[in-house]
This record gives structure tokens, sequence and C-alpha cells, in this order.
């Protein structure tokens, strides 16, 4: 199944619940990103920001904050700055990944080149450190910054364990919180300190986005190996492909016996892929069962991110968020 199929649809009772926020962050953002003396850079960042995202990092700042009773302006700036970091750490993975399509779209690498891309990037991240500024808030001002921090951080540390057949599920847990999961929970955890919440309240919102943010990664990779095309928008075995060690893979290798690690080693650390690799190395996942551990977990942290929820006080955003967790996994359901 994929997002658009999921049944009860959250991310789309978010949108219609914020709709008003929503097109103030949009309008906040083409200001943003418009520049009176390089013109590539409105080009570079419209092509990414209006290629039909769900913005869900922003919503969840929005939500968030709604949710705890906010009433002030600042939580559009800090959804916008939720969405410049994003947009950012995209162009550069693009260019590092060597991708050429993103959201059923050429990249920005490959329509400019990789220096505009960097270069945008670099921009994106300073307009959203002049957004989170604005607030006056030098908390969100910390949480966001090394959320930032940590992105960048996780991105080179999957540098070096991505193709070493050593990297264990804590690198690879420790990968996931940089590369996706920091975002999710700086996005959650703004919402409520910009509300003023008491610090449970702040510590159940970054609870909340970790998991999600985990969650989500986790079902990204294990649709890499089991996905259908069509519904989930990327190609079967493109982690593979890359000799990206994710989480099936990692479990696989660990109960792997000296052939089949000989086989991680040649794909993997080596890069000697041959015709059939993938159809084995799908069949080493089925035959240890690392395809439905994987799931397990995506599972496992979807329920942790509806227990965080459920700390906080009832309400409608609340439940859309709390189905959210559901939304994310419903891929593998």
């Amino acid at each position: 199944m994929s997002l658009d199929d999921a049944v009860a649809k959250p991310h789309e009772r978010l949108a219609k619940a914020l709709a008003g926020d929503l097109d103030a962050v949009n309008a906040l953002i083409r200001t943003r990103m418009a520049s009176r003396h390089a013109p590539r850079i409105p080009e570079v960042t419209a092509h990414l920001v209006e290629a039909g995202g769900k913005r869900l990092r922003p919503m969840l700042t929005l939500a968030a904050a709604r949710m705890c009773g906010y009433d002030g302006p600042y939580h559009v700036h800090l959804a916008a700055t939720v969405e410049f970091i994003h947009t950012a750490t995209l162009l550069h993975d693009d260019v590092v990944d060597e991708s050429g399509q993103r959201r059923g779209r050429p990249t920005a690498n490959l329509l400019w080149d990789n220096k505009s891309s960097v270069l945008v990037g670099d921009y994106l991240f300073a307009r959203s450190f002049q957004l989170m500024t604005e607030t006056g808030n030098m908390r969100v001002l910390s949480i966001l910054s090394d959320a930032a921090a940590t992105i960048a951080e996780g991105e080179v540390l999957q540098l070096t364990a991505a193709q070493d057949l050593r990297t264990t599920e804590a690198v690879y847990l420790q990968v996931v919180r940089g590369k996706t999961a920091a975002l999710f929970s700086a996005a959650t955890q703004v919402g409520g300190v910009i509300a003023g919440m008491d610090e449970d309240t702040i510590a159940a919102l970054h609870a909340y986005g970790d998991a999600l943010g985990i969650a989500f990664q986790i079902v990204d990779d294990l649709l890499d190996y089991q996905g259908d095309t069509k519904a989930t928008g990327k190609n079967v075995g493109d982690d593979f492909r890359e000799r990206k060690l994710t989480l099936p893979v990692i479990k696989a290798v660990a109960l792997a016996d000296a052939t089949e690690r000989a086989f991680w080693a040649r794909v993997i650390e080596k890069g000697d892929q041959r015709d059939g690799d993938l159809d084995h190395a799908i069949d080493l996942l089925n035959g240890h069962g690392t395809l439905a551990t994987t799931r397990q977990e995506a599972l496992d942290w979807a329920a942790t991110a509806r227990a965080a929820m459920q700390r906080l006080p009832a309400s409608d955003l609340r439940d859309m968020l709390t189905g959210l967790s559901d939304y994310v996994v419903a891929r593998i359901n």
C-alpha cells in the first residue's frame, strides 16, 4: 500500500486542519527563497520545494504548536525553517548519492549541476538560521541548530558505515537518528517549546518525533527489497545497487555463514555485482527472516510513537498525529 492509498490518510486530515498555517508557511518559503542577486537560487529551490512533497515535517511543527495552544506567529517561521533544512539536505544528498530522480522528477543536480545544488543547499541552511533567530527564542535555536549538526553528522557516519560489513544495528540506528529522526523530533519539539509547554510535554513531543522518524526510515529501507515500484515511487534494489547496508542486510550479515558473508562482501564492500545478485540477496533476507524482523521493528517504533503521543492531552490534532504513526507503516501492512 502506498502512503496515498492508506485508508485513513491522516496527513491529508492534518493538511486540512492546518490549511491556513500551511498557506502562511508556503508564502514565507516563497518570500525567503528569493534572491535579488542570484536568480538560480529560487529556480533550483522552487524545483524541489514545489515538487509535490507532503510538507510532513513542517506540519509536525504546526500541529505540535497548535495542539499545545500556541496562537502566536512564530510556529510559521519554525515550520518554514524545518522545510528549508529538509530541502537543503535533499539537495546535498542528491549530489552525494549521484541521484538522477526525486519525487518522480529529475534532480536539481541533473538539471543544473552539482555546484548549484550544493551552494543553493548552503543558502537554504543560512535562510533557515535567519528564520529561527527571528523567533527570539534561544531554545528553539539550540534545538534546530543541533538537529542540523546531527543530520550532517549522520550523513558523514553513513559514508563510512554504509559499505562496511562490521556495521552493527546500533550504528545503523545512530545513522537513522541523524539523517531522518533528528529533524522529525526537532520539528515536534520546537512546537511545544514555542508554546511554552512544560518539560514532560516537550519530552513526549521529542519522543514521538524520534520514534516516528525511525519508523519512517526503516520502512523506506525495507521497501527497497520488497516494495512495489508503482506504489512507492522507488525502484526495488536501489539501496542494494548503491551498496547501502540497511537494517535487513545488517541482520542477514549477522546470521550469515561463510559462503553468505563472502557474497555480501563481494556485492556490498567490493561493489562486484552481477546478474541475479539482487534476487539472491532477497532470497538470503527471506531465508533468515530479516525482512520480517525488520518489519516488526518498524511496527514497534510506530507503537512507541503512538504511546508518546498518548502522554499529551486529548484533542483532534493529537488523534491525527497518533494516526500518522500508523500511516508511515501502512506501506508494509
